[in-house]
């Protein structure tokens, strides 16, 4: 078995170089629109994005709503704590204002206006940014969009959260995040061991992490000849993406995905 899923690891590296790149773009096409709204998304798509991916809370009365901050003060001036807040108290606010006055008023949505701009044939990110008390909640929202279970990923940096919606619903994707924070030219070799171990305890599908100048075509090998996908974030030149893509990384996500998808193309 170890060598069976060794072979179709190196399968997956030799094919991944050639194949398109799969793009996902962050927050929507963040660099352009304001993040996690829906003008952001749909301008992702219109750019040829594989996949959006969002960030998502659920409020103090029961929704889940699209939005990074624990706080509402960076984006719309006036501080609210999201996860302690009502949907109608956030919806007052406007989300498109740093963005200039062409997204003036844009307001802050909520996860089934979301997903319901995912096209045939693609994919979301959902990132989780609160625990797993969201889990019955979104699994109701999702159903009622009656997505495919392979169009829905689920990411999160809380190991508790991964868990918890692949207890809840196996069939769908899940990949833990997480960040290299240490500046040791052998971080990722000296954090994988234990990384790994974690994947299976929580039964993520993979990891997801930052473009860490450490990590190495041996690294995404061994994770891969595990069993465990990788994806890595977030990217906007053209030259870290094709090294992470040549090292055997399954997506990229960028807040360019126009940009990024001209400067890979041959």
């Amino acid at each position: 078995m170890r060598f069976l899923l060794f072979f179709a690891a190196l399968l997956m590296l030799s094919s991944s170089a050639s194949a398109a790149p799969f793009l996902v773009a962050h927050r929507g096409a963040s660099k352009e629109a304001p993040e996690n709204t829906l003008p952001a998304f749909k301008l992702a798509w219109s750019q040829e994005a594989d996949a959006i991916e969002g960030d998502f809370y659920l409020t103090k009365d029961g929704h889940i709503v699209c939005f990074h901050d624990r706080d509402t003060k960076k984006i719309t001036g006036k501080k609210l704590v999201v996860a302690e807040s009502t949907l109608a108290d956030l919806q007052a606010l406007d989300v498109g204002r740093l963005q200039g006055p062409s997204f003036a008023g844009t307001r802050m949505p909520i996860l089934r206006e979301v997903l319901a701009t995912v096209p045939a044939g693609k994919k979301i990110y959902i990132e989780i940014k609160c625990g797993p008390e969201i889990t019955p909640t979104l699994l109701a929202e999702v159903k009622q969009s009656r997505l495919r279970d392979d169009q829905v990923v689920i990411i999160a940096f809380d190991p508790a959260v991964i868990a918890a919606v692949k207890k809840a619903h196996p069939q769908w994707t899940a990949n833990w995040l997480y960040s290299f924070e240490n500046k040791l030219k052998n971080a990722a070799a000296n954090d994988l061991p234990e990384l790994l171990q974690k994947l299976k305890l929580i039964k993520a599908d993979g990891l997801s992490t930052n473009s860490h100048p450490s990590l190495t075509k041996k690294d995404i090998g061994t994770l891969r000849s595990a069993g465990f996908q990788h994806h890595v974030w977030t990217i906007d030149d053209a030259k870290t993406a094709r090294r992470f893509l040549e090292m055997g990384s399954q997506t990229v996500t960028t807040n360019r995905p126009g940009a990024l998808r001209k400067a890979l193309a041959p």
